[in-house]
């Protein structure tokens, strides 16, 4: 097959692996060398260089050819796709072209199961270590890491890769026996663990080379079974706090050809998504618990027409109007409105004066919702007590844009 041809294939079927990011990768220079594709720390996929400019990589499988039948997968064995094969040095040259000719900055490389697990994570690893050892490549390397593969092929991965990605799937182990009854939840999260202990080992140790030092990542696959955002939600606070995971990916299901009756004919709104990422967000930079996010009237849902912040805020009308010159950094993180950078801007600044309203308009707050909850110098809201649902309404309703809160 054409090397082009291979490559419409294997990247049109990277695109249902959202486990890629590169938020954290370090730079790979070193003194008196001028090495191939040197990076920054601001990373590669998905992130954003300090001047605006979104940064990107070569996203492919090595394969789709798979001998596992997971239900929701296009690239499982029983699917009627076309099928195709990279070799190694196939991808080396790929990587290495598409960045001199300044495309990319990175590789993400993923792949389904070949001959077995252990053979597909070494050529995985391969890649990576011809990449960084054979061709000095720099630049950014996140690579799939199969489970169910010998530990000493993850541990080679780790040594050239930045980021290692094992997916879990399905959030609950009784879906991934249903729908992926060839793969173990136990088995993923053993080899999560031994990720954490390495990267852990390598920390501990100055003298030992780093080991996938921008983390590791999984993907949590929304809407291909019933489970609610509420134990997704306590399922990615257990990975969080359990294997220190750089970031969980929320990826809607998408129907697929040919797809067995088990699976639903109807992906979920892209909606609940987006809003699954502002609650991890809450997660992991804003203080929340998981048992506190869902509130939609008990459904166990993600309120689709809110962000998770802004319902939280009005099932808890208690908490509020917050004094800005007087509130602490957890409490100014809970208004609507007020993202991190916000309450940094706010602290910093009410050190040298009391706060008036038009200086939340200077801080780059959100204006529009903070001012319902908030209390300056020269406001209060006039709504104060109004009904919840009468200021849902006000929030609610259709967006060109979903903001993050």
């Amino acid at each position: 097959m054409e090397l082009e041809r291979k490559l419409a294939l294997l990247a049109d079927a990277a695109k249902y692996d959202a486990s890629c990011a590169s938020s954290g990768a370090p730079k790979r220079s070193s003194s008196g060398t001028a090495g191939l594709g040197s990076t920054t720390g601001m990373g590669i996929c998905h992130s954003y260089a300090p001047d605006g400019r979104c940064i990107s990589l070569l996203k492919i499988l090595l394969t789709n050819f798979c001998v596992y039948d997971c239900q929701y997968c296009v690239n499982r064995r029983s699917s009627d796709v076309p099928r195709a094969r990279f070799t190694v040095d196939e991808v080396v040259d790929l990587t290495l072209g598409f960045y001199r000719r300044n495309y990319i900055e990175g590789l993400f490389l993923s792949s389904g199961i070949i001959r077995s697990a252990d053979y597909t994570m070494e050529e995985l690893a391969r890649v990576a270590r011809t990449l960084r050892v054979e061709h000095d490549f720099r630049g950014y390397i996140h690579l799939k890491t199969i489970p169910e593969a010998d530990p000493r092929l993850v541990a080679e991965a780790g040594r050239y890769a930045d980021r290692l990605s094992v997916n879990i799937e399905m959030p609950t182990a009784a879906s991934l026996t249903r729908l992926a009854p060839e793969k173990s939840i136990a088995t993923i999260k053993v080899a999560m663990a031994d990720i954490r202990g390495r990267r852990d080992e390598a920390k501990a140790d100055k003298a030992a080379p780093p080991f996938a030092p921008a983390g590791q990542s999984t993907q949590l696959i929304v809407g291909a079974d019933d489970t609610t955002d509420t134990t997704i939600l306590r399922e990615a606070e257990h990975l969080y706090a359990g294997y220190r995971l750089s970031r969980i990916y929320y990826s809607a299901f998408s129907p697929i050809p040919g797809a067995p009756s088990a699976l639903p004919a109807k992906g979920p709104p892209l909606r609940r998504e987006h809003r699954l990422y502002q609650a991890d967000w809450l997660l992991r930079h804003y203080g929340f618990q998981a048992k506190e996010i869902v509130t939609a009237g008990g459904s166990g849902n993600l309120d689709l027409d809110i962000d998770p912040k802004l319902a939280w805020a009005l099932a808890h009308r208690d908490a509020f109007p917050v004094d800005v010159n007087a509130a602490d950094k957890e409490t100014l993180l809970r208004v609507p409105g007020l993202g991190v950078r916000n309450v940094k801007r706010i602290l910093a600044a009410r050190r040298r004066r009391r706060l008036r309203f038009a200086d939340l308009v200077t801080l780059r707050c959100d204006v529009q919702k903070a001012r319902r909850f908030v209390v300056t110098v020269d406001h209060r809201p006039q709504d104060d007590g109004a009904p919840s649902e009468a200021l849902r309404g006000t929030f609610a309703g259709p967006r060109s844009q979903l903001p993050l809160f």
